[in-house]
C-alpha cells in the first residue's frame, strides 16, 4: 500500500495546478431532499465530475482562502494531492461559535481508507484552535456524501447560514460540534 502524507496547505506548497490530478468523480444514484420538512432519499441520477478547468477553478479557491487567512489540509500520496479539506476563514453564527467546512474531498481511487476521517480530524483540530466551537458543513446531499458525515458524528445544523444553504439548495446543513 501506498503512502499517504498528511499536512498543512499553504501558498507555498499548494498552487494553481495542484489538483490536477485529483479525481472528483461521483457516481450518484440518491439523494436527500427535504419533502414536507423531512429528509426523504430520492433516486437522483447524475454523475458529479470536475474537468480541468473545474480542478483549476478550486485549486484557486483554496489559495484565494488561505490568503484570507482560512485554514486548509492535504492528504499526499507520490506527491500528489489525493484529499483536502478547507475551513473558511471566518466564524459566524449567533455566537460566532461555527467555522466554515468549505470544501472537503478525497479522489475517487483513494476513497473508503481513511483519508477523509484524518482530514477531518486535522479540520476539526484546526478549527478548535481558531477559536470555533463547531464545524459547519454544508454537505453534498448523495447517499454516499451524507453516510460518510454521519459517521463522522455530523448531524444536521442547529443554525442555518442562509447565504451558504441558498448557495447551494440541494446541500444539507450539517455540523459537528469540537
Amino acid at each position: 500500500m501506498r503512502s499517504i502524507i498528511y499536512h498543512a496547505l499553504t501558498d507555498q506548497n499548494f498552487y494553481l495546478h495542484s489538483l490536477d490530478n485529483f479525481v472528483r468523480r461521483q457516481d450518484v444514484k440518491e439523494c436527500w431532499r427535504r419533502v414536507n420538512g423531512a429528509l426523504t432519499l430520492l433516486p437522483v441520477t447524475y454523475i458529479e465530475d470536475w474537468d480541468l478547468g473545474e480542478r483549476r477553478e478550486t485549486a484557486k479557491e483554496i489559495l484565494e482562502e488561505l490568503q484570507k487567512g482560512g485554514l486548509a489540509y492535504g492528504a499526499l500520496c507520490d506527491g500528489e494531492i489525493v484529499g483536502f479539506a478547507v475551513l473558511a476563514a471566518a466564524l459566524f453564527g449567533s455566537r460566532e461559535q461555527y467555522m466554515d467546512l468549505s470544501l472537503f474531498y478525497v479522489s475517487e481511487p483513494f476513497r473508503q481508507m481513511g483519508i477523509g476521517k484524518e482530514l477531518f480530524r486535522m479540520a476539526c483540530q484546526g478549527a478548535k484552535e481558531a477559536g470555533a466551537q463547531k464545524l459547519y458543513i454544508s454537505a453534498h446531499s448523495a447517499k454516499d456524501s451524507m453516510a460518510a458525515y454521519y459517521r463522522l458524528g455530523c448531524v444536521e445544523a442547529l443554525e442555518i447560514n442562509r447565504i451558504l444553504a441558498e448557495k447551494e439548495p440541494c446541500d444539507v446543513q450539517m455540523e459537528y460540534v469540537l
